[in-house]
């Protein structure tokens, strides 16, 4: 579904914002305010791995994947079953995937981002944090951009503003990881 993102110009401060949104390397470690907040992760945590389990079948991979999910969509205010939908539509869990347009990772960024906001080094997108990183703190971004329309901003992440087939395909498939929504089982292995 690759609508071919393209690079517009960035005000000197959204660069400045977006670059220090993407610096900060402290480790994906969630802290809880209580421990209603924890269960409630853990709950997401083992349901999630659940459902995502054929796609990715080791177990600690798995899990690495899905904290580092959790973590930078909290981080860049985002909800993770939306993140979840968005690489399912992109890459369908693929580290190493590559669009026709030369989009990379789970979250199918465009190089060009590396070298707007990054060091330069689009072979980092295939980084797990990093592509996370990046995905999100893009789609914010475009999110802000867009005055919180969700609709627009997918469209923007795409390449494919305006047009429905994409934030369709991604709002459809965040109803599958969201606990509250979406056919989530948890049963014992």
């Amino acid at each position: 579904m690759a609508g071919g993102q393209i690079e517009e110009p960035l005000a000197d401060a959204v660069r400045t914002a977006l670059s220090a949104a993407i610096a900060d390397r402290g480790p994906p470690l969630p802290v809880f305010s209580d421990t209603g907040a924890r269960l409630a992760y853990v709950r997401w945590l083992v349901a999630m791995s659940w459902q995502l389990r054929n796609k990715q079948p080791d177990r600690q991979v798995r899990e690495d994947f899905l904290q580092t999910v959790w973590y930078e969509s909290h981080r860049a205010g985002l909800d993770e079953s939306l993140v979840l939908g968005l690489i399912q539509v992109e890459s369908n869990f693929r580290k190493y995937a590559v669009s026709s347009v030369g989009a990379r990772g789970y979250m199918q960024v465009m190089p060009f981002w590396a070298r707007l906001i990054g060091d330069g080094d689009a072979s980092k997108l295939f980084r797990m944090q990093t592509n996370l990183r990046f995905g999100c703190v893009i789609l914010r971004h475009y999110l802000d951009r867009e005055r919180g329309n969700l609709f627009l901003a997918l469209g923007r992440y795409n390449g494919s503003r305006g047009q429905a087939p994409y934030p369709d395909a991604v709002l459809g498939a965040s109803r599958r990881w969201d606990i509250k929504e979406g056919p989530v089982r948890v049963a014992t292995p």
